[in-house]
């Protein structure tokens, strides 16, 4: 019975040394999180034919990081970009979003692309991790309620649907419009709302169909668009395969007016597309060039990369500002970002922004551009 005893006491022993020995560890651990770097995942399509839509956010991400990092951090600790490319496919971005949560981020700026976006944010949710895009505009992102960890620096689909109906209608006073989509969650997600309120409008839709993402000859669909004798055509989707669309169309000398969304208003469309990219319109975030902090990052931009910002810089922009501002404000617990995100008023490239309940930046809309010598321009 002593032997006994003595056995146990001896057990005891080592598991209290080896108890203890495990505390001391996860209390360095912890406090080298809480005074290392904050990890900050930026995901999104950086190589392939929507890496101009990607890339911009991690330049934008860069400067803003760089320029809390010189002044001393966030709360004396140091932003660590982790960046990361998924093409803008979701299953691809599911993988990225797996990377990410073993790396130790603390948030995520992205995913760009609506429908990799959707791959991801359960993934996010179930390991409290906050995801701000600057561009995926499905409302269902928001508006269904299932990703309470998602914002967003950029208004929805719902809203660019609705104002591509009234131009269509109302300054290109049009009756018979064909939408067309590449049936993704992006595009299709538009062109239904377009549909929905050029409907509501009192104007019919004479032909609503998909086309192929990333086919070479759309002439089929064309044939069906000049039968159905158009005043307008609204295509849903991104610039590739808009391009495509466009030129085709022109070369079979069909020349009614083409409106798409910000998918489309970039400037790799308009060098792809060529001269028929002249007069095309599409919605896209609203200009803000008379914004001084605006103006200071594209100085900044020219300075360090030696050009412009490309597509959604501005977006991205100001969802880094935004996230930052929430971690020093709340900490780096979910919780505390999410929080300050809805609670506090911060200034960006876009103007003062907060967000709702549901995520949504309030106080950014659409605008209507023109691509007009080459270049686009805001015109409404």
């Amino acid at each position: 019975m002593k032997s006994r005893n003595k056995k146990l006491v001896l057990v005891v022993a080592v598991v209290s040394v080896l108890a203890l020995m495990v505390l001391l560890t996860s209390a360095g651990q912890g406090e080298r999180a809480a005074t290392g770097p904050i990890r900050i995942g930026v995901a999104g399509p950086h190589s392939g034919d929507l890496a101009t839509f990607g890339l911009p956010t991690v330049n934008a991400a860069r400067m803003v990081a760089d320029r809390i990092n010189e002044q001393g951090g966030i709360n004396g600790r140091q932003i660590e970009l982790i960046v990361e490319d998924e093409l803008c496919q979701p299953e691809v971005a599911a993988n990225t979003a797996a990377k990410l949560i073993g790396d130790g981020v603390t948030a995520i700026i992205g995913h760009i692309c609506s429908g990799a976006t959707f791959a991801v944010l359960e993934t996010y949710l179930d390991s409290n991790l906050v995801a701000i895009s600057p561009s995926a505009t499905n409302p269902a992102l928001t508006q269904s309620g299932d990703f309470p960890n998602f914002f967003r620096t950029i208004a929805s689909d719902d809203a660019q649907g609705r104002l591509q109906a009234e131009f269509v209608l109302n300054t290109l006073n049009a009756r018979r419009i064909v939408v067309l989509h590449d049936r993704g969650d992006y595009g299709r997600g538009l062109a239904e709302f377009a549909r929905t309120y050029v409907e509501d409008g009192g104007a019919q839709v004479v032909l609503f169909d998909g086309i192929t993402p990333g086919a070479v000859d759309y002439s089929a669909i064309i044939a069906r668009v000049e039968a159905a004798t158009p005043d307008v055509v609204i295509f849903g989707g991104y610039h590739p395969e808009a391009s495509r669309l466009v030129g085709q169309m022109r070369s079979r000398g069909l020349q009614v007016p083409f409106v798409s969304g910000d998918g489309v208003q970039d400037d790799a469309f308009i060098q792809t597309a060529g001269a028929a990219a002249e007069g095309v319109f599409a919605t896209g975030p609203m200009d803000t060039a008379g914004n001084p902090m605006a103006q200071d990052a594209t100085s900044r931009h020219r300075a360090r990369f030696g050009e412009d910002p490309g597509p959604f810089f501005m977006n991205g922009y100001a969802a880094a500002v935004a996230l930052f501002a929430a971690i020093e404000a709340g900490g780096t617990t979910y919780e505390g970002i999410r929080t300050a995100l809805r609670n506090n008023l911060v200034e960006t490239p876009l103007g003062a922004i907060r967000f709702d309940e549901r995520g949504d930046a309030i106080g950014v809309g659409f605008a209507i551009f023109q691509v007009q010598n080459g270049r686009y321009v805001e015109i409404q």
